[in-house]
């Protein structure tokens, strides 16, 4: 299974935010859409960094007012993102390994979706799931 079709599965606006705007802002987007991450665009629509509301916890300590602090001073800048051809197994391998939870998608360079290690986990049970059910028709068919 490849990246291309849980992206098929999901709505296709990506929620993003630039590096100018304040934590305030991610922090409400954060809430309104129910969403843990927000890719960080430059003004040209690349991809420049990636906020997460761990991104935001992990630096309360160090600003006193994080709401009014820009996007880019927390943003993590050096983005590991996926390609639609990807396959679920090496992203999820991927996800685990340097523990992100979520992963931009670019195609030509261009934003095209975000995939949450939910995302990736639910795909693999149903993939698994599928798997499942055509063994247990073949076995009773063979039984039959």
């Amino acid at each position: 299974m490849k990246i291309s079709n849980i992206l098929t599965t999901k709505s296709h606006q990506v929620f993003t935010i630039v590096p100018e705007q304040r934590v305030a802002e991610a922090v409400v987007l954060f809430q309104e859409h129910n969403i843990g991450a927000l890719p960080v665009l430059d003004a040209h629509g690349r991809l420049v960094g990636i906020l997460s509301e761990r991104d935001v916890v992990r630096h309360l300590p160090q600003y006193e007012q994080i709401l009014a602090v820009p996007v880019q001073a927390l943003m993590t800048a050096h983005v590991i993102t996926a390609v639609p051809d990807d396959d679920l197994m090496s992203v999820a391998h991927t996800m685990t390994e340097k523990r992100i939870r979520h992963l931009p998608v670019l195609d030509n360079g261009r934003l095209i979706g975000i995939v949450s290690i939910g995302d990736v986990l639910k795909a693999q049970r149903d993939q698994y799931r599928g798997e499942i059910d055509t063994m247990e028709a073949q076995i009773l068919a063979n039984d039959a």
